[in-house]
């Protein structure tokens, strides 16, 4: 009897955990999966076995909460360019095609106005183009990087690593097509600048990875660290050295990240991220997904003009941007750090110009190799835009002073007098020296 109690107490209590609880099986399929079709049940149901990690990502995505499933994204038409299929695919849904990669094309389906305002934006075809188009780039991580110039054979597959395992991985590529029209292993996946059989430019999940697609990520000065980062372009180091960046690493786990667009605004967080101030609605702006917008300097290229053109219109950029430091700071401090920026611009492109104008006067006289990555001269040309120069202009837009001053403008004039020092020897003795004496590590 005794038995018999204890046996039908726990089934009570099974009972009623079923009930309240469900069965791990069955409570996601109750909860996530009642509305979807049963093709993409399928799909779905098999993943789940395949690469639960995925499926899991998906299921507390708002994608999934708003009924979009790896169908609607994934599945394409037979005569697209990209159209393959799993395995699954073929035994299951032997009409259904897929692909493994999504461009924006899918995405403005949903998201019309994003994708039209990431396209305009440096972030999309612009950014691929080192990549895929300019051949000088081509040489540097083919025959230079890749090492074809210390003997390893054109075409050779470890030719391919600097690109694929780097440039590739921010910039983008142009993905390439196997028999079975999956992409090859060496064009995918990439970076933001991506570029896809089907036309579609860009890589949305740089920013919102995959398969969460959280808003909140992209918020974060960590969704940007990935390519913002190192000797170049040490955007999140500078961040972090910020008063920004200090109020964002001492408080920022207590801040709202999840607020809906256009409506983040200062009282969900106490400093701007670098979303807040080139891409979030704040005050009266909207919200864009055209990072370039509200910039006046093109802060990267050798020389900083005014954007233009494909670049943006710099005059319009520094109005909104202003518009955005206005929402937490007063006309005096906001007038004080343009004013900042501009004369940083100023000097730099001084010491850029009076590089330029030693630089064509040895080219005029036959005193510059032709590889000028073994010339003193042109390396340190390249180190005084590419690095110092790049750190120094960076390093006052956002406020971090250190890369300023001694990653900065203390590199840029010990760049400028090396530079001096190996003119006028080239000019007195009219040769080239004949070994460099630069480190090719670079400063930082």
């Amino acid at each position: 009897m005794e038995g018999v109690r204890k046996f039908l107490c726990f089934g009570l209590f099974l009972l009623i955990s079923m009930v309240f609880l469900g069965t791990p099986a069955r409570a996601e399929k109750a909860e996530m999966l009642r509305d979807f079709p049963a093709a993409a049940l399928k799909c779905i149901d098999c993943h789940t076995r395949e690469t639960p990690g995925i499926v899991a990502n998906w299921k507390g995505s708002t994608m999934a909460r708003a009924g979009v499933s790896c169908y609607d994204c994934h599945v394409v038409k037979k005569d697209s360019p990209m159209a393959s299929q799993c395995e699954g695919v073929k035994e299951e849904m032997p009409g259904v095609y897929t692909s493994p990669m999504v461009s924006p094309k899918t995405c403005r389906r949903c998201h019309p106005t994003e994708v039209k305002q990431f396209s305009r934006s440096a972030h999309a075809g612009l950014a691929g183009a080192p990549v895929i188009e300019k051949e000088k780039y081509k040489k540097l991580f083919y025959e230079l990087e890749g090492g074809e110039f210390a003997g390893i054979p054109k075409g050779d597959p470890r030719t391919l690593a600097a690109r694929q395992g780097g440039c590739q991985m921010c910039h983008g590529t142009e993905v390439k097509l196997k028999a079975d029209r999956k992409p090859t292993d060496d064009s995918w996946p990439g970076g933001i600048g991506m570029r896809y059989p089907d036309g579609g430019v860009g890589n949305c999940t740089v920013c919102h990875s995959r398969h969460q697609f959280k808003v909140s990520e992209a918020r974060k000065p960590e969704a940007c660290a990935k390519c913002h980062i190192g000797p170049d372009h040490p955007d999140i180091e500078i961040y972090y050295e910020s008063s920004h960046g200090k109020l964002y690493l001492t408080d920022g786990e207590n801040w709202n990240w999840d607020s809906p667009v256009d409506s983040w605004e200062p009282g969900d967080y106490s400093a701007p991220t670098c979303a807040t101030c080139h891409m979030s609605g704040i005050g009266d702006l909207s919200s864009t997904h055209n990072v370039t917008e509200r910039l006046k300097w093109d802060l990267v290229h050798p020389r900083s003009v005014v954007r233009s053109g494909e670049r943006g219109d710099g005059e319009k950029g520094r109005t909104l941007m202003r518009k955005v430091c206005g929402n937490c700071h007063s006309k005096v401090q906001i007038d004080s750090h343009f004013a900042k920026l501009d004369r940083t611009v100023g000097l730099y492109n001084y010491y850029y110009d009076g590089a330029q104008k030693m630089m064509k006067d040895l080219k005029a006289r036959g005193l510059l190799k032709e590889d000028k990555w073994s010339d003193a001269f042109q390396e340190l040309n390249y180190y005084l835009w590419h690095h110092a120069g790049r750190r120094a202009r960076h390093g006052t837009a956002m406020d971090g002073p250190d890369y300023t001053q001694w990653h900065g403008f203390f590199q840029i004039f010990q760049i400028y007098k090396d530079m001096q020092e190996i003119y006028n020897w080239r000019i007195e003795n009219n040769k080239i020296e004949p070994l460099s004496p630069v480190m090719s590590t670079a400063p930082y």
